[in-house]
Order: C-alpha cells, then sequence, then structure tokens
C-alpha cells in the first residue's frame, strides 16, 4: 500500500494475463453491425423441475446448463443464426453448435473469468453440459487458457509473450477463418451477468461472435396462464444477431422456438433418470 497526501492510499496490481486475449478479440469487433432485442423468458417450469430434482436427489442442475441446452437446439434449428462469412461472399453454416461461457477460477489469488466452449451443446443432454461446467469449475488452472482445450496451453503462453499489435495481427487473420473461429471460440456466447449478482435489467454484451446473449436476473411478476394471471418467473435476456448475416425474419423464428423450448422446460423430463458419478 502506498500514500499520498490527498489522494489518500492506493494500491498497484498486475494486470491479470488471462484478460488479454478478451481484450484482444473485443479490439476486433466494431466492424460487424449487431441487432440487439431485450427478451424475457418465463423460466418458470424449468426452474421448478430443477429445484424438484434437487430437493429429491439433493443433486444440483445447472440452470446455465439448461439454458444452453435450449440455446444450441434452437440454433441447430435455425443454423443462420450462428452462420458466418466465408470470404467475401460466402456464407458457412455449422450443424454442430459450439457455445462459449465464462466460468470464475482463482489464479494466484486472484477471481477471474475464464473461457469455456460447450461442444456440440445441440446433441448433449443437460446431464452432459451440466457435467462439463462442474468439471471446468474444479479444473486446476495456472494461465490464461480456454477451459478444457488442454493443447492450447502451450500456445496460449507463446501468445501472451507477443507485444500487442503482433497479437492483434494474428487474431484478425484467425478471425477472417470461420473454421479457426469456431475451433477456438464457439458460434455462439453466452454471458451470465446474473450469476454474479442480484442484477434487474437487460446486460448488452461486446462480442466477435455471431449471436450473442446477456443474461439478466430471474425476476418474479404476475404472467397470464390459460386466461388465469399467476406469479410467475422470468429471465431478462439481451440477444445480439450479426445482422451482416442474419436477417430479421429468421432471428424473430428463432426466438420464438428458444421461447417454446424455455417456457416448457424442453431437456428436463428426465431428470429424476440421470446418474451422477
Amino acid at each position: 500500500m502506498k500514500e499520498l497526501n490527498e489522494i489518500g492510499y492506493y494500491e498497484v496490481t498486475e494486470f491479470p494475463k488471462d484478460r488479454i486475449p478478451t481484450l484482444d478479440f473485443l479490439a476486433l469487433g466494431d466492424d460487424k453491425h449487431y441487432v440487439k432485442g431485450l427478451i424475457e423468458f418465463d423460466v418458470t417450469e424449468g426452474r421448478n423441475k430443477i429445484l424438484e430434482h434437487e430437493k429429491n436427489t439433493g443433486v444440483k442442475i445447472s440452470f446455465t446448463a439448461w439454458l444452453l441446452k435450449c440455446i444450441g437446439q434452437a440454433a441447430s434449428e435455425f443454423k443462420e443464426v450462428h452462420s458466418m462469412m466465408m470470404g467475401k461472399n460466402k456464407i458457412i453454416k455449422f450443424d454442430d453448435v459450439d457455445i462459449s461461457i465464462t466460468v470464475e477460477k482463482t489464479i494466484n489469488g486472484l477471481k477471474s473469468p475464464m473461457p469455456l466452449v460447450i461442444r456440440r451443446a445441440n446433441k448433449k443432454t443437460v446431464k452432459q453440459i451440466n457435467e462439463e461446467i462442474r468439471a471446468a469449475q474444479s479444473e486446476e488452472v495456472s494461465g490464461a487458457i480456454v477451459l478444457g482445450e488442454h493443447d492450447l496451453k502451450k500456445k496460449m503462453k507463446y501468445y501472451l509473450s507477443l507485444p500487442k499489435f503482433i497479437r492483434r495481427f494474428l487474431i484478425k487473420r484467425r478471425l477472417k477463418d470461420p473454421i479457426k473461429v469456431k475451433q477456438i471460440m464457439g458460434t455462439i456466447i453466452v454471458t451470465s451477468v446474473g450469476m454474479f449478482g442480484n442484477l434487474y435489467g437487460w446486460p448488452i454484451p461486446t462480442t466477435n461472435h455471431p449471436l450473442a446473449f446477456g443474461i439478466g436476473s430471474i425476476i418474479k411478476r404476475p404472467g397470464v396462464i390459460e386466461d388465469k394471471i399467476e406469479i410467475r418467473e422470468f429471465l431478462t435476456t439481451t440477444v445480439l444477431f450479426n445482422h451482416d448475416i442474419v436477417d430479421g425474419a429468421p432471428a424473430t423464428r428463432f426466438i420464438s422456438r428458444l421461447g417454446e423450448l424455455i417456457e416448457s422446460g424442453f431437456g428436463l423430463l428426465n431428470l429424476e433418470s440421470f446418474i451422477f458419478f
């Protein structure tokens, strides 16, 4: 701790190296044109099933894992929303939905969000996604990496040793190759701001992904169910579409389908048969 007469005590710490790749990626996303939507999803049914499963089995199911399953399914049905430009006049559509999330880790005594890419989220069960997130939360790390991608550790160490202008030049080249982009960061990103506090509102993430979600908090308010007013739970969500790739009609159909999946508790019907190791 240091002190200046007019400023008071202050502390200088090292900038966490694990944040450098994120800053490099975000710095190159300003040339995309995103359309933003502020949405509320009724998550009452899904939440009830998750809480009931925990009560009956003592096993916690990640709300995020279920949400990723719903997003993965909807995106697999409307591939346009997570497509990318390939060159100047082609668009590449992917069958598999790879979703990037952040997992908070403690590195050298400091808490820091680390990236985790859930591969083929559309083909995995809620149980499988849940276990993958839990494994990442317990994974030991010692530097900036993508969780679960152990082959990137040596490359990341070398990358961080480079000057900023070289790092960003390399990333800019990588971002021109949609195959490489998908391998590194997936095609969708989900940022759960609400998981770090009771935040009411619609967080707007900064992204380079073709499709991005900013997850807020779950709030209780009246809703109409079969012409009856009930207290329901709603999840505040911001959705960003890359308007260079996708138009309003398919984006709207995607949101409508995602709402159906979430509000019906998609993927949670067989929770009781889950076996956890």
